[in-house]
């Protein structure tokens, strides 16, 4: 028998169920979600070598400027403190028209490719500070771990793919590479230029995929990772349900939507009979599909004041009858028949009720 006890503790306790909505709550607000980094490069540099190829000219025409000017304007000027300083400024300025584009697209692309895997997430969890991260045990079992040696073997197999897709990219334009020596500055760098935006985009196309696989392992991962046991789901559910303010506010909640359900009832009553002021229970009554009278509403006190005030404002009959009210009240619920012990002297009341409105 202990052994039993051991085995059914250890399977209760074994991570074989799939994470509760709030488990993954939970985990997002900490910032752990199924997130590929590779996502991230490979679409940053996949738009950026979009958006070189698109620019080209402008970015050709730039460089042409800056060598043009070094060459022609600069070469002639003495050296001096401000001349100096102008040049340098004038090339900055230059150099920041030229990459400002580039770097904001970048931006844009990493932005875009997170939200595209997690959404929009801010969380200041993982840059608070922990002491187990600095501890050298845990770090050692971080770099010797089963997911780092697959992050290595990851790494190894994509500058492998990306290094034989740019060979392949060099080997079709080899006839080109070679004439670089008989070409121009301006002859050369088109050609570079185009070579390096085409290996680029190789190469990006060649990650997308690759990140997409590692994203799809991410997610398996993490699924893994965030797995409940059964034990954990049972004491979540205890957690939640189980608090008493809680459990208040839930029954004060379903408490407000009965009372509000009956309270519409009322308009739709024959007559509502009172204490007077203690008690009042509303009744109807449909001969041609009821068999008996029914309480749509009645209550105490504050409840029974709230009745008669609806009653009254929908010009509902009120009849006062303090020992039915009370028997009313005891012995019927809402949604029941009339009890039968009560049958005569509720059909005398209705009798009362009809007459009243034929003679109005």
């Amino acid at each position: 028998m202990p052994y039993l006890s051991l085995d059914l503790q250890y399977f209760s306790q074994e991570k074989t169920e799939k994470a509760t909505p709030k488990k993954r709550q939970e985990s997002r607000k900490k910032g752990q979600v199924a997130k590929s980094g590779d996502v991230n490069t490979a679409i940053i540099l996949l738009i950026i070598f979009l958006f070189l190829w698109m620019i080209g000219p402008y970015m050709f025409d730039i460089m042409l400027k800056i060598y043009r000017v070094s060459f022609q304007d600069f070469i002639h000027y003495e050296i001096t403190i401000d001349n100096i300083q102008q040049v340098m400024s004038a090339l900055s300025l230059e150099a920041v028209m030229a990459v400002a584009p580039i770097l904001l697209v970048a931006m844009v692309a990493g932005v875009a490719a997170n939200y595209l895997q997690v959404g929009f997430l801010f969380t200041t969890e993982p840059l608070l500070m922990k002491l187990e991260r600095i501890n050298p045990l845990k770090g050692f079992k971080r770099i010797y771990s089963l997911r780092a040696i697959v992050e290595l073997l990851k790494s190894i197999l994509k500058i492998s793919l990306v290094g034989l897709v740019t060979f392949f990219v060099l080997w079709i334009h080899r006839e080109k590479i070679i004439q670089l020596s008989y070409a121009t500055v301006e002859q050369a760098l088109l050609i570079i230029g185009k070579l390096a935006i085409q290996m680029g985009l190789a190469a990006s196309a060649l990650l997308i995929f690759l990140a997409v696989l590692d994203f799809m392992y991410q997610k398996f991962d993490f699924e893994k990772n965030i797995r409940m046991s059964k034990q954990d789901i049972k004491d979540e559910h205890k957690k939640s349900e189980g608090d008493p303010l809680i459990k208040s506010r839930i029954k004060e909640k379903q408490r407000q939507m009965a009372m509000q359900r009956m309270m519409q009832e009322v308009p739709k009553a024959d007559v509502v009979i009172t204490n007077p002021t203690h008690y009042a229970i509303a009744l109807k009554y449909d001969d041609s599909q009821m068999d008996a009278p029914i309480v749509v509403a009645k209550g105490l006190d504050y409840v029974a004041l709230k009745i008669r005030e609806i009653a009254k404002h929908n010009e509902i009959a009120t009849v006062e009858n303090r020992p039915l009210a009370r028997s009313l009240y005891e012995q019927a619920e809402i949604g029941d028949m009339v009890p039968e012990t009560l049958f005569k002297a509720v059909a005398e009341v209705l009798a009362y009720v009809y007459r009243l409105k034929k003679r109005v």
